[in-house]
């Protein structure tokens, strides 16, 4: 780095250009006009040349001080742009919360609820970060988490959201083309979702807890629950719907469910915030909003 001058000097040089004078630059700076001069000739002697020809009136910058005059006011607009954007950032920070789940929750539960959410605290920036399967982390950066399973988690403070169930839904469109339920799951494709979550309910394990015989070999396969769900919903078979995933869905009409056979899981969902959060108020607004939409089926004013 070359030897610069003292950013004291530089600023004093950059208000008087700026300002238009040497005594409204002392008054901006709260110092003696005199002061004001004796910084002009310290940062030209630090630099070997004169900034102002001082034998004209008023005195006029050299080609030294236009030069030096281009490059503090760009320095010091950039300066002014860093800082007001470092204030946005930090003012960003604190009012924002990140929340994870996996993405068929935040596409079918989570998002519809954030929409009013995000209307009853525009000043709240929410962040929403998916996984596609398993135990979301409350990894750096995350403040919430909404976890299926068995609530015994250490890393945070665990709170329960809503109980499970899984019950078969089906397109209107589909369940018209059968005369019976029991026709629906006997006869129709099985949408299957293919996960490794052991906690993860299966047409197999679903259809051994009922008592069902059903051909769980066939139907289509996906890798996620968004495209499963979008496969029953263009009627191309039965789903094993989560309520936290398709309930919504039911509610609308656009699946239908097929109540009798409706089966409680093991494992809830839970809500977990993450400890020592920078924004804890923040964090504690959410929460509670989205405990609230737990409950009540929508998102009130917490």
């Amino acid at each position: 780095m070359p030897d610069l001058p003292p950013l004291r000097l530089l600023l004093v040089f950059e208000t008087v250009l700026r300002r238009g004078g040497f005594a409204p630059a002392a008054a901006s700076l709260n110092v003696t006009q005199p002061a004001i001069s004796q910084s002009l000739r310290q940062l030209e002697e630090h630099l070997g040349e004169k900034l102002f020809d001082r034998s004209t009136r008023p005195a006029q910058l050299t080609r030294a001080g236009h030069i030096l005059h281009a490059a503090t006011k760009d320095g010091f607009e950039l300066m002014s742009a860093a800082v007001d954007d470092i204030r946005r950032l930090g003012a960003a920070t604190r009012n924002s919360v990140t929340i994870s789940c996996t993405v068929g929750v935040a596409t079918y539960w989570l998002m519809p609820r954030l929409a009013v959410l995000s209307a009853q605290m525009p000043d709240i920036a929410i962040n929403v970060s998916t996984v596609h399967q398993g135990t979301p982390a409350l990894s750096a950066g995350i403040d919430l988490a909404l976890r299926f399973g068995h609530g015994d988690w250490q890393d945070g403070e665990v709170t329960p959201l809503f109980k499970e169930q899984v019950v078969p839904v089906a397109s209107p469109a589909l369940m018209a083309r059968f005369e019976s339920v029991g026709r629906v799951v006997e006869h129709a494709p099985l949408l299957h979702v293919e996960v490794e979550d052991k906690s993860w309910l299966n047409w197999r394990v679903f259809a051994a807890k009922q008592g069902l015989t059903l051909n769980t070999g066939k139907g289509p396969r996906f890798t996620n629950y968004v495209q499963a769900t979008q496969a029953a919903l263009n009627g191309q078979g039965v789903l094993l719907g989560w309520r936290s995933i398709s309930g919504d869905l039911v509610g609308q009409g656009r699946l239908v469910a097929l109540e009798d056979l409706m089966l409680e899981t093991r494992d809830d969902f839970y809500l977990v915030r993450a400890r020592g959060s920078q924004n804890a108020a923040v964090v504690a607004l959410v929460e509670a909003a989205i405990l609230d939409a737990a409950r009540n089926g929508e998102l009130t004013e917490p």
